[in-house]
Order: structure tokens, then sequence, then C-alpha cells
């Protein structure tokens, strides 16, 4: 199999999962959970936890919101190393004007990242919640037509590191 024929593969896929086009409720849902993921609500989420939370909340919080930017470092980093378009669609003008490249989803990754530190960090009935939540935020993206499977796979997998690290560092 050629590099060519898996990107092939990987658009075809990506395609078939598509909703954007099509009205109805499984594309409201996947527009409510592709915007779940993004960095300016957990931002301001983490932000106002960590400004109104308890001794536990407050580094729980910092934790987060600091993996978090780690992270988006990283992924623009390889974003516009490897420049990858996103795939052509009409959906998500706001993601496709501000960072015109998929690949890895940075969606992905945030909040493979958030569920590995929430695995890490408690509690355990949140942790549950955002492991359910994560992979649909993951696949509400392609669904929507702005990533490849393969770059929410790359996330996937980008994010898994980055909240060990974040874990590694945190207990320290």
């Amino acid at each position: 199999m050629t590099w060519k024929s898996i990107l092939e593969l990987d658009a075809r896929l990506s395609a078939q999962m598509r909703v954007a086009g099509r009205p109805g409720v499984l594309r409201s849902v996947a527009i409510v959970l592709a915007h779940s993921g993004d960095s300016w609500f957990w931002w301001a989420g983490l932000g106002l936890l960590w400004w109104l939370g308890n001794s536990f909340w407050r580094p729980w919080a910092l934790t987060i919101l600091l993996s978090i930017i780690a992270l988006a470092v990283i992924v623009l980093a390889i974003k516009f190393t490897i420049r990858r378009r996103r795939p052509v669609g009409d959906w998500g003008g706001i993601y496709r004007k501000t960072d015109p490249h998929s690949f890895p989803s940075g969606h992905a990754a945030r909040v493979v990242l958030i569920a590995v530190l929430a695995l890490g960090l408690g509690p355990g009935w949140l942790a549950l919640i955002i492991c359910i939540w994560a992979p649909l935020v993951a696949l509400a993206r392609v669904a929507m037509g702005v990533h490849y499977l393969s770059d929410i796979v790359a996330g996937f997998g980008l994010g898994g590191v980055a909240g060990i690290i974040s874990l590694l560092i945190s207990a320290r």
C-alpha cells in the first residue's frame, strides 16, 4: 500500500462519515460536540474553576490549563510544519480561517489530554464522563468535515503522550 493510497482511503472514509451537509439531529449533535472541544471554551471554564474553586479544583484546573497551552504550542508547530489542508467544505469557517491546517487535530489532542489528566487526577465520575465525551468530540470533527480520520488518530496519540507527560510532571 502506497502513501498516496493510504491518503485516498483516509479521505474516502472521512467523507463517508460527514454529516455537515445533512440537516437533522445527528448534524446538530455533531456541531455541539465539535465546538465543545474548542480551546477558548476550556480556557474560560478552567480559568473560572481556578478562580472559584477550592483546594482540590484550583490545582486541578491549573494543571489542565497549563497542559492545554503547552499542547497547543506543540500541535501548532506540527501543523505549520506538515501543512495538510483541511477537507474541502463550508462548515467551520472560523477554523478554516484561523487554522487552515488539519494534521494533527488539536481538538482530538486536547480532549484526550483532558481525559488522561482526568483519569490521573480524578474525580472518577468526571473522568468517566470525559472519557465518553472525548472520542465523540474527535469523531464530530470528522463528521463536520474539518478533519480527516488520520488527523484525529494522530491527535489522540499526541494527546495521550502529552497527558502522561503532564501527569508525570504534576506528580513531582
